[in-house]
Parts: structure tokens; sequence; C-alpha cells
């Protein structure tokens, strides 16, 4: 167990469940036009929980979410939430920022497990970004759309740069949550940047 987990105290369940609300939050209104209530449950609770899943597999952690009291109940509320509210609530770029929130949440939260479960640092900051972006890529296959990894902006980069700078602040002694608090900022403040202007790598320099 990485001695400096405990100083997150009850704040790292926390950013779990943030993390899973605002994916769930994405994938009920990814399903929105595609089905009914019971479809944006469904997409919700893959969605929530997908990336968490997939980490805590590899991580050879139990799955959370399965034993949590109202994890599961959590994606379903919020999906129900969408789903009688007002489209105009949700208009315009409001899957980006939710998905944008999550993806820096997660983020810190999966670095920040898979290090209390003894995995090195670059192995966690790449489990980090597992957990990150694994729900929204679930969310699209299931939804039809273009892989979240294919937009032309800046996506998976913003989670590798929560996930690694958590690694780098915790490494250098600063208290977990410090470390956190600033990790998850500059990851979503970079997603935010990459929405509002489109930032983007430059194309592959070997193409003809």
């Amino acid at each position: 167990m990485n001695p400096a987990l405990p100083q997150l105290g009850n704040f790292l369940p926390w950013l779990d469940l943030l993390g899973i609300a605002v994916f769930a939050a994405s994938g009920a209104l990814a399903a929105r036009d595609k089905g009914d209530v019971v479809t944006a449950a469904f997409f919700a609770l893959v969605t929530g929980v997908g990336g968490g899943t997939l980490r805590d597999l590899l991580i050879g952690a139990p799955v959370w979410w399965v034993h949590h009291p109202f994890v599961a109940a959590l994606c379903l509320g919020v999906a129900v939430l969408i789903w009688f509210t007002p489209v105009r609530w949700w208009s315009g770029k409001a899957l980006d920022w939710l998905d944008a929130l999550g993806l820096a949440a997660y983020a810190v939260f999966g670095t920040a497990k898979a290090l209390s479960f003894g995995i090195p640092p670059v192995p966690a900051a790449l489990m980090g970004v597992l957990t990150a972006c694994a729900g929204g890529i679930l969310r699209d296959v299931l939804a039809g759309e273009p892989s979240s990894l294919l937009r032309p902006e800046l996506y998976v980069t913003p989670a590798a740069l929560a996930a690694g700078l958590h690694v780098a602040l915790t490494l250098l002694g600063l208290p977990v949550f410090g470390a956190a608090l600033i990790a998850a900022t500059a990851g979503f403040a970079l997603r935010a940047a990459a929405i509002v202007w489109r930032l983007k790598w430059p194309g592959y320099f070997g193409r003809s």
C-alpha cells in the first residue's frame, strides 16, 4: 500500500464518485436520441464504471463498484436525471465539458489507486490514462460514434498530463491531496483549452 495514500483521507472515494457521475452523465446524454430511458441507464453504467473496471482487473484490485452500496444506483440515478430534464439544459458542448471533468478526475484517481496497490510510477500513470479514457471509448463504440481518441483536439494528452503530474508531484513529496488537486486542475485546464481553441498535435510527419 502506498504510504502516501492515507493523506487523501475521504477525498479519494469522492474523486472516484465525481468521475463516475460525470462519465455516467455523458453516457446518458449520448443515448438520449438512440433509445429509451433503459438504454440511457445502460450507457450511463457502462460509461461510468468501464474505465475503473478495466483498471481494477489489471492491477489485481477488487472491482470497487460491484461491492459499493450505491455506485450503480448513482449511475442509474444520473441517467434518469438526464432523461427527464429539458434538452436545452444539456445542449451545445455539455457532453464535452462533462467528459473533460470526468477525464481529469478519473485520471488522477486511477493513478492514485494504482500507486496504492504497489504499481510502479509509469504503469500507474498509464492506469490513470486507461481509467480516464476507456469509459468514453466504450460509450462511443456503443453509440456508433467516432471514438474519442480520434477527435481532432487533444483528448488523451490531458489525461496523461493529469496522471503523470500526479505521479511526479507525489514522488517529489507533495501531500497527496495537493498533488491530486493540482494534477486534476491541470488536466481539466488543458482539455478545456483543447475544446475552446481546438488544440491538437501536428499530423504525422511522414505523411506524403
